[in-house]
């Protein structure tokens, strides 16, 4: 009987005919936004100029002939950041399961769920973040509890300040502040304590010195896609989103209650709402046809809202036809002037915000064959000096948000 082989070329195509669909799948159902926003796979050259109308054409008048004005535009340029995915798979577990190709089969999908669950992930953390890779704030800097069984690496417990327990998962590896160090794993998350484990090698945490110490994802600082945080609040102290400075026709509503209230958060009303909504329809001439918040303000607002029906939002036609599959949420309704609007609860909205979005403004620009990376005729790529193969997700891409057509409330309560 002539030997069995492992053939990179033949677990290529198993992989692209068994898995593709549903990797598209889960780009259209990770999230309600992600699965709502525009998406293109065109995105060539250095950057993409996008023109915005900033005023109405002049020459308007009565009683004589008026003279003529042009209309005012400003150029928005965005540039592709790169964003990855990458696993591993055991070459030994590929040859273990070679006989059984039901077994075989079971080992890829496993590896292929988890590494597109994991991008898509990280791609709600950038949707909703400002583009810096950040992930918290450390408050104290470190508490060294070396001693507690794990002996090769330090091991820090780190206090984070306002703490966003999605930012944080076991396994994630992380770098503090600046350094460029190999990054530290988190083994532990506290979200009680607003606390989080790390272990690895840090000059920063081991001289327990410094003011402002940020974490980020591994490689991600300033490398980021832009998010709705950074270009709705500002939250960076920018002054401009995409090479266009901040003004009544380049800004969104943002209605801080805290900031209103002398520092003092105040409880959610419909009437809060009711203004938001309004505010942005007097900017924009179009309601927001999307509302989505944190989890603690949904649990309000179905106190608040209780008398609203569930209904179901479906995905765009473009993403039903790229992925095979149609996906829809659940969620409760607000009336506005123009009608009823979804409310969604995503847990990477910080506790005491509102967002009020306009899907068909929100775009991500993606370069050309964004997914798995088979350039070299395979998906799965030999590690050097490693008994493994690689597989990498992801690609070339940036977020493209225009800030006139959304709004924002936060400093709400969130008792």
């Amino acid at each position: 009987m002539a030997e069995s082989k492992f053939n990179l070329q033949d677990v290529n195509a198993l992989f692209k005919i068994k898995y593709e669909k549903l990797s598209e799948n889960v780009y259209n159902s990770a999230n309600v936004l992600l699965g709502r926003v525009k998406k293109s796979y065109n995105f060539t050259g250095r950057k993409l100029q996008i023109t915005v109308p900033q005023s109405f054409s002049g020459g308007v008048g009565s009683g004589s002939l008026p003279k003529a004005n042009a209309a005012k535009y400003a150029a928005a340029e965005i540039e592709a950041k790169k964003v990855y995915a990458v696993v591993d798979i055991d070459r030994e577990t590929i040859k273990a399961s070679m006989s059984s190709e039901g077994a075989f089969v079971q080992a890829t999908k496993e590896v292929v769920k988890k590494g597109v669950e994991s991008f898509m992930r990280n791609m709600s953390r950038i949707l909703f973040n400002d583009g810096s890779g950040e992930l918290g704030n450390i408050a104290d800097l470190s508490t060294d509890v070396s001693g507690d069984g794990l002996t090769e690496d330090t091991a820090y417990v780190i206090d984070i300040e306002d703490m966003k327990e999605a930012n944080f998962e076991e396994k994630d590896l992380v770098q503090i502040g600046a350094e460029t160090t190999d990054p530290l794993e988190i083994v532990k998350v506290d979200p009680d304590n607003s606390r989080i484990e790390l272990v690895g090698a840090s000059a920063l945490l081991a001289g327990g010195t410094g003011t402002d110490v940020k974490i980020h994802m591994q490689g991600s600082r300033g490398n980021d896609p832009d998010g709705l945080k950074g270009v709705i609040q500002k939250s960076d102290g920018r002054t401009k989103s995409y090479e266009i400075d901040h003004g009544r026709r380049w800004e969104s509503v943002v209605v801080d209650q805290k900031a209103l209230n002398s520092g003092v958060a105040q409880d959610l009303t419909t009437d809060m709402l009711n203004e938001v909504m309004l505010k942005v329809k007097k900017k924009c001439g179009k309601s927001p046809n999307l509302i989505v918040c944190s989890y603690k303000q949904y649990e309000l607002l179905l106190n608040l809202l209780e008398s609203t029906k569930q209904f179901t939002v479906p995905t765009r036609a473009n993403l039903k036809s790229k992925s095979g599959a149609d996906i829809s949420f659940s969620g409760i309704e607000f009336m506005s002037i123009d009608g009823a609007v979804g409310i969604f609860p995503e847990r990477f909205v910080e506790d005491d915000t509102i967002y009020f979005l306009n899907d068909n403004h929100i775009h991500i620009h993606h370069r050309p064959d964004f997914g798995w990376f088979d350039d070299d005729g395979t998906v799965f790529l030999r590690k050097a000096g490693e008994d493994e193969y690689e597989a990498r997700y992801g690609g070339y891409l940036e977020i493209y948000i225009n800030p006139v057509f959304h709004g924002c409330l936060k400093g709400l309560t969130i008792a």
